[in-house]
């Protein structure tokens, strides 16, 4: 699978019982601070993202094929890479993906 293939990513998100929706940003868009009452899965399938954690210490960068599992109230903030950003984006009910933050640097 190409890491951009957008429909595989759909594909592989549904059979996870996801429904995404797509996104994109344009270059250096930010987001402050901020958290959500719901669980999130991010999937990037072009350009980049950097996600700030800032009670973790640590941040979580999404490339292309990338996953980020983000539980309800977590802090995060984010910043889109030099050439934009496009992702796919699932909603849970909270507590479903657990309580920690977890970065798939890889493609899943």
């Amino acid at each position: 699978m190409s890491p951009v293939d957008r429909a595989s990513l759909e594909a592989r998100m549904r059979a996870q019982a996801l429904e995404p929706a797509a996104w994109s940003n344009p270059p250096g868009e930010r987001y402050e601070e901020h958290h959500h009452d719901y669980d999130k899965v991010v999937v990037a399938v072009e350009g980049s993202i950097t996600f700030g954690m800032p009670g973790y210490g640590v941040g979580f960068i999404l490339g292309p094929g990338e996953r980020l599992d983000l539980p309800a109230q977590v802090r995060h903030d984010a910043i889109v890479g030099a050439k934009g950003v496009t992702c796919l984006e699932a909603h849970l009910p909270a507590g479903t993906v657990g309580n920690r933050a977890k970065g798939r640097g890889y493609r899943w």
